[in-house]
């Protein structure tokens, strides 16, 4: 324990930078990181990356799906892509990021990860650079970037978490699942890596069980940490999703008057408006930016 909360330490002072820079494209575009987390597996946090990504791109938004899932990532298996090359082909030179990402329906691009994910984390300055250049040719062709990342506390999860504009945090409402939420939100606020997170409840049976799960994770914040919950929504338990999962077709998509395609549609126009005014928009290049201090 000793050791992790020394790495966070470390991870913690060196994005505590007052001079990262933050711009935008000539014609104004603004591009936003939104990072998808949880504090276990099992909640359906790479379901929802996957039909939000869509959902988003289906309201006209040019989406990249990040998946930084190192030790399940299946974003693609999800849409029924196999992607030829993933993170590792490209940090070793074979390919560039355009020809990487697996194009997926509605327009969306999927990196996938895998276990370039660890190779990121340890890799050369010259790997690191051509990471950090490789994502700024997208400044211009991205609105918004979602990243999957691991369940738990590891510290590629805390890199993405701590480098993206916006958090969002997805539970259940099951007690140990309602912990280990605000165990991750927990760090985040002691570490002061984000002064506000989003909290999604999946796989509700109502919308007031929803609000119960929500009020419980904002009450424990609000008393005990210095950091504001804000309940962005919820997705209703479906059996849609469970055949969308078998059949490899992204539920929004092969089921979209399900409820929980319902609800996804509702969050991604969530996402589109409220969540995001309220916060000093940063532009993709200071992604990058503390990205390449992450890794420094």
């Amino acid at each position: 324990m000793n050791n992790q909360a020394d790495g966070l330490k470390k991870l913690v002072s060196s994005v505590r930078e007052k001079d990262i820079l933050y711009s935008t494209d000539p014609m104004g575009n603004i591009s936003r990181v939104i990072c998808i987390t949880s504090g276990k597996g099992g909640v359906g946090k790479s379901n929802l990356s996957v039909n939000l990504s869509l959902a988003l791109s289906q309201q006209g938004l040019r989406v990249v799906l990040f998946d930084g899932d190192l030790g399940m990532a299946n974003v693609d298996v999800l849409m029924g892509l196999y992607p030829p090359y993933n993170l590792t082909d490209f940090l070793y030179e074979k390919k560039t990021l355009q020809e990487i990402m697996a194009l997926g329906p509605c327009g969306l691009k999927v990196i996938p990860g895998g276990s370039g994910i660890t190779q990121l984390a340890n890799a050369t300055p010259r790997q690191q650079n051509r990471f950090i250049n490789g994502l700024l040719e997208l400044e211009d062709e991205v609105d918004l970037v979602l990243i999957d990342t691991s369940a738990g506390l590891g510290y590629n999860v805390l890199r993405f978490v701590s480098a993206a504009h916006e958090l969002i945090v997805v539970t259940t409402p099951e007690p140990t699942a309602i912990t280990d939420a605000y165990s991750i939100i927990k760090v985040v606020s002691n570490y002061k890596l984000h002064s506000r997170v989003g909290l999604v409840v999946n796989r509700v049976r109502s919308e007031e069980e929803a609000l119960q799960t929500a009020r419980k994770i904002e009450r424990v914040s609000q008393r005990y940490l210095d950091i504001k919950v804000q309940y962005l929504g919820s997705v209703y338990e479906d059996v849609k999703v469970g055949d969308a999962v078998r059949n490899q077709v992204p539920f929004v998509i092969s089921h979209p008057r399900c409820k929980a395609a319902e609800s996804v549609r509702k969050l991604a126009g969530k996402l589109n408006g409220d969540f995001n005014s309220q916060e000093e928009k940063q532009g993709f290049s200071g992604f990058v930016k503390k990205m390449f201090k992450l890794l420094s």
